[in-house]
């Protein structure tokens, strides 16, 4: 609980910082607070029974390590025997103690070790312990603890839910912590408070005496407003001394006062008067002996000092048990191995490379630039293998070297830049050279369109020759040449080419298209001369060619020239009368003349 409603008084210096300001740093953590802040938030018998507060720590826990962020665990001890009498009275609300009760000296209360929660603070401190992360146990409070390792520079910050922790001496407390959004923390640090505020340690000590809190019940009639004016015109350095000398004497004035006692229900009267002395009396002056107390209970509380062993032997690094990690998982989420090790491994390569990337920069500080394999530890970075986003953040997806059950994970970019830029080289060497070969196979040399077509004609008039050698007849030879027109890529033209004749047909390549397989030939041309057709060159569809032609003494056109011209049509069948060589080079010519439409 700490201070009565001082997180409101405070609410001006609260800053929301992103999870990554964690990084390279070392917390303690006030374990109570944080099983009690992830057990409230489903306090249902089956998250109970699946212990949702356990998997919620495992979380923060990992989302720490991935940051290289040191986790130092620390449980509350014994109850002061200040707070022995409010904490009777949290555990019976209803009851009010008599006088006598009140008349016996308080003394510290050991914590029942078989409760529930006790149970729960046991569960948190084995799978911490697994994780690598060392708890030390308080001698009584785990706030003030926390407060004292910060003070002493042992750790950056602490996270506790206890206003008090600024009181016990803490610089930098983190409130809350949550993981989604990208993660952030609800953070309070005690220059905000002093430059913004004006309060102090001993104001704020001061602010706790009179306000009420775990070790006092307060000054009955003075709210927050009212106790922060006095505080503040007193000033932080005499303060306690005054409130040592004076005690409540300014409260008889301060009651006086109606309009002030107004100002105070509408600022929200904390002391009202079912907040009274343990007697029953409203007598401020009767309370001085309980203030000497309340500030002895603040400066000087029992905690470990910062040269004892317990303190020294937490600030060590701790290396985590996979097995034993995976055994609590198993038992007690019911994970299979397997997705332990996806959990966590990833978080615990990442804290190796930010140690690593740690290690550099120091040495670079000190002026000793060493390349990459002349590091005194290897990187435990292998090779990346390719650039990925991960939340509109810039990562790798990189390979690790020794890190036994993974292969790869994503890291951020700015992480491997600061840790290994030599691996950022390499990769990029590397996909260079792989554009370059992908170009090669992808882009074929184009060669140009002269020698294209030339290389086109060439091939026809080789197949068309060697077919018509295969066909022609010993006594009436005909040739046919083929060209490519450079006008249409689309048109071949085949010329009947004989001693003393000359007839010019075009064939039309999409008949390939639509046609099927066929084969074209003509035979038997005697006379010696024949007098083209037309002008016009004639189009033959090759695809369905015309019936046998006569040319016979009557006709107009061809009157005594032409004795015969035959178009046969070719297939395949075993009825073919050519030979198969002849087949086989008609295929591949309409094979050659696809293989050219479909790639240009």
């Amino acid at each position: 609980m700490g201070v009565k409603n001082l997180w409101d008084i405070l609410e001006s210096c609260k800053k929301t910082l992103p999870l990554h300001h964690l990084q390279n740093k070392r917390v303690c953590i006030d374990l109570s607070c944080w099983i009690v802040q992830l057990h409230n938030v489903n306090k249902s018998h089956c998250a109970m029974k699946e212990r949702l507060y356990l998997r919620g720590l495992f979380h923060r826990v990992r989302a720490l390590i991935a940051l290289n962020c040191s986790v130092i665990f620390v449980t509350d001890g014994a109850i002061p025997a200040i707070k022995s009498s409010t904490y009777r009275r949290r555990l019976n609300p209803g009851n009010v103690l008599t006088q006598d009760e009140a008349a016996i000296k308080p003394s510290s209360i050991r914590r029942n070790t078989g409760s529930e929660f006790s149970r729960m603070i046991k569960e948190a401190k084995v799978l911490g312990n697994a994780l690598g992360i060392p708890c030390l146990d308080g001698i009584e409070e785990g706030e003030a603890q926390c407060a004292l390792l910060n003070s002493e520079s042992f750790c950056d910050g602490c996270f506790t839910s206890d206003s008090d922790a600024f009181l016990f001496g803490a610089r930098t407390v983190y409130r809350d912590m949550c993981l989604g959004d990208g993660g952030y923390l609800v953070c309070y640090e005690m220059d905000d408070i002093e430059r913004k505020l004006g309060l102090g340690r001993n104001s704020l000590i001061t602010l706790a005496v009179i306000l009420g809190g775990d070790y006092s019940e307060g000054v009955y009639g003075i709210g927050r407003e009212s106790a922060c004016q006095i505080v503040k015109s007193i000033g932080d350095k005499a303060v306690l001394q005054w409130i040592e000398s004076e005690g409540f004497s300014f409260v008889k004035k301060k009651k006086g006062s109606k309009k002030q006692t107004d100002d105070d229900k509408c600022n929200g009267k904390e002391n009202a008067a079912e907040h009274k002395n343990p007697d029953g009396s409203k007598c401020p002056s009767q309370m001085k002996s309980q203030v000497l107390q309340v500030l002895d209970a603040y400066l000087r509380p029992k905690c470990h000092s910062a040269d004892s062993n317990a303190v020294q032997r937490i600030l060590a690094l701790y290396p985590y048990s996979r097995s034993q990690l995976q055994h609590i998982c198993t038992e007690t989420f019911g994970w299979p191995p397997e997705k332990t090790d996806e959990y966590i491994l990833p978080k615990i390569a990442e804290r190796e490379l930010r140690r690593f990337a740690n290690l550099r920069s120091t040495a670079s500080q000190l002026g000793v630039q060493l390349p990459l394999n002349e590091m005194p530890i290897k990187c435990p970075l292998s090779r990346i293998i390719k650039p990925r986003k991960v939340q509109g953040v810039d990562c790798f997806e990189v390979s690790w070297e020794e890190m036994d059950g993974l292969e790869t994970s994503i890291v951020p970019a700015d992480l491997v830049e600061r840790a290994c830029p030599e691996r950022i080289l390499e990769f990029q060497e590397r996909r260079a050279q792989g554009k370059k070969r992908n170009n090669a196979r992808s882009r074929p040399r184009k060669l140009e369109k002269t020698q294209l077509l030339g290389q086109i004609d060439q091939k026809l008039q080789d197949l068309l020759l060697e077919i018509d050698r295969e066909t022609s007849t010993t006594n009436d030879t005909a040739s046919l040449c083929g060209s490519v027109s450079e006008d249409d890529d689309d048109i071949a033209e085949i010329q009947l080419v004989n001693p003393g004749i000359q007839s010019h047909y075009t064939w039309n390549s999409n008949c390939v298209k639509k046609g099927g397989d066929f084969t074209y030939g003509i035979t038997s041309c005697q006379e010696s001369s024949i007098s083209p057709v037309s002008s016009e060159d004639e189009v033959i569809d090759l695809t369905s060619p015309p019936p046998l032609q006569h040319a016979s003494g009557n006709s107009k056109h061809l009157e005594d020239n032409v004795q015969c011209i035959d178009l046969i049509e070719l297939s395949d069948s075993d009825n073919d009368m050519f030979s198969p060589e002849h087949a086989r080079r008609a295929r591949e010519l309409r094979m050659f003349i696809a293989g050219i439409k479909n790639t240009y």
